[in-house]
């Protein structure tokens, strides 16, 4: 990779960590926010997207200093929208994980055919992140839905 392709990799790589890290606060501070007969199984899954989100984090910091790059400090837009119902938080989710989701394939555009190890991160966080929003997606429709949910 010449310096202008890694300079491109290093900006999409802080923007998926700030995203990832956006995700980290989302999904804690909704864990704290579910009440209600389901809370435990909703709980737990939160918390684990909520880990998730900082070893993806983590990750992508990983590889911006293996570009020679510093990483960022700053964290992904978070906005309070008051609305805990399951199917609000679910929702935001959804809009989270698409929003992260087009940075990897971002991130994928820049270095395809200029770095096999890039290139091969981006297309396994391009899964996990489609696996999610699909995991997402169902949980948002009603029972015996076949439909998929969309905004």
């Amino acid at each position: 990779m010449n310096e202008t392709d890694k300079q491109k990799a290093i900006e999409v790589l802080n923007k998926i960590m700030e995203l990832e890290l956006a995700g980290v606060v989302r999904y804690t501070h909704y864990a704290l926010m579910v009440f209600g007969y389901n809370r435990i199984p909703i709980v737990s899954w939160l918390k684990s997207n909520g880990d998730e989100s900082l070893m993806h984090a983590h990750k992508a910091g990983e590889f911006v200093t293996m570009l020679g790059g510093h990483p960022s400090l700053k964290i992904g837009a978070l906005l309070e929208t008051h609305k805990h119902d399951i199917g609000d938080i679910l929702r935001e989710s959804f809009e989270q994980e698409s929003t992260t989701l087009a940075a990897y394939y971002e991130l994928l555009a820049e270095v395809e055919g200029k770095s096999v190890s890039l290139e091969e991160y981006a297309r396994e966080m391009i899964l996990l992140e489609e696996l999610h929003l699909d995991e997402v997606n169902k949980m948002l429709r009603k029972p015996g839905e076949i439909t998929p949910f969309s905004e």
